[in-house]
């Protein structure tokens, strides 16, 4: 058990380190790590209320209120009437939002390239394999979560 934990603490250390590293490489936008995190999810995912994306970000609402105004300030965002429940709003990514989204991510796409550019060949291809697979476990752990589920609060208001 203990080279369990052990393993599995080293790889937490390198995931972390790797994420550090790329992010580091990130400027598009002068974005905080919160702000770039909000749009990237906004990015990926599509329109969410501010209710949706406060709790994917485990943030308060009233920090993702802050957050959403600025990102709204800077033309990142806008804020549209949810069609399923009028009382509801959906933040959504801008043209400029989604400009500034793609840059970072070609930006953090060159940055852990060059990172995986530098190991031998076998350790691209382990990683090219292992990082697929984790990304896979995280998207079912995920989806198992009630947490980011808009099913789960349809009652609610921003």
């Amino acid at each position: 058990m203990d080279s369990e934990a052990g393993s599995a603490e080293s790889l937490m250390t390198a995931v972390e380190q790797t994420v550090r590293h790329v992010r580091r490489g990130t400027t598009a936008g002068g974005l905080s790590h919160a702000a770039s995190s909000a749009l990237d999810r906004l990015g990926r995912g599509g329109p969410l209320r501010l209710s949706e994306l406060a709790r994917s970000e485990n943030v308060s609402q009233p920090n993702m209120t802050q957050l959403v105004g600025r990102l709204e300030r800077a033309g990142l965002v806008r804020r549209d009437a949810d069609p399923e429940d009028g009382r509801g709003v959906l933040v959504a990514v801008t043209d400029l939002g989604v400009e500034v989204y793609e840059a970072r991510r070609a930006e953090r796409a060159e940055a852990l390239g060059r990172l995986v550019a530098a190991l031998s060949e076998e350790e691209q291809h382990a990683v090219r394999i292992a990082l697929p697979a984790l990304a896979r476990a995280c998207a079912s752990s995920a989806a198992a979560s009630p947490r980011t589920s808009r099913a789960s609060s349809p009652t609610r208001r921003d």
